[in-house]
């Protein structure tokens, strides 16, 4: 459920993947995130954004019973249209079918099926591709627990989190004959995020508070 009593914290910088999770860190610390019953960090598969979760969790004094860690629905279920895409023996019905089988396993938190499928398909295969896929889900394997997930109420997926970029991010800095220097870009990224994240008012009052304190 979407907590309404406050504005979201929607941030976002240029700099690159470490820059990122020290905003995401400094906003956890604000949200005394600590004190939490359950986290939920989703996100795609990316291994720089998994790799550096766990340092964020003790970071913020999270313990590993508090903490969830889900790879979004949306892109894993796309896998198995990759991997059928790869049987070029395969009519088109039967591959729908296998997707729609294995999506659906993943959905109810069987995760181990579905790799043992795949795996079965490379059996006898030198197909790198097809290997990729495999070892995409077994990376993930403790990150595909959408059963489970559902169950203590917490979103599957980070649908929230790709509507915010395109908004906040698409919308105002891409497009066609629109060229930016990266300082500019970095700047108009934090205006508009404030913008659309209903805190304006305050970006106004540090504004003027630093000023003040400059002068």
């Amino acid at each position: 459920m979407k907590e309404r009593t406050f504005a979201p914290f929607i941030d976002g910088t240029l700099k690159g993947p470490n820059v990122t999770f020290a905003l995401i860190r400094h906003y956890l610390s604000k949200l005394d995130i600590s004190k939490a019953d359950k986290i939920l960090f989703v996100a795609d598969g990316a291994g720089w954004i998994w790799t550096r979760v766990p340092a964020l969790m003790t970071s913020s004094g999270l313990r590993p019973s508090q903490c969830y860690e889900l790879i979004d629905f949306y892109h894993a279920a796309e896998h198995p249209g990759e991997v059928a895409d790869l049987q070029k023996d395969w009519k088109k019905a039967k591959k729908k079918r296998w997707i729609n089988k294995n999506r659906s396993l993943l959905k109810k938190g069987n995760a181990d099926k579905v790799i043992n499928s795949i795996d079965e398909l490379c059996k006898g295969k030198r197909i790198k591709n097809l290997r990729r896929e495999l070892n995409y889900f077994i990376r993930n394997r403790k990150r595909l627990s959408y059963d489970k997930i559902k169950s203590a109420g917490l979103p599957i997926g980070s649908g929230a989190m790709e509507s915010a970029i395109r908004r906040v991010v698409n919308l105002r800095l891409k497009g066609a004959a629109i060229y930016w220097l990266r300082e500019t870009a970095e700047a108009m990224l934090k205006l508009r995020s404030y913008y659309k994240a209903g805190r304006w008012n305050m970006l106004k009052t540090l504004a003027f508070s630093i000023e003040l304190a400059v002068a």
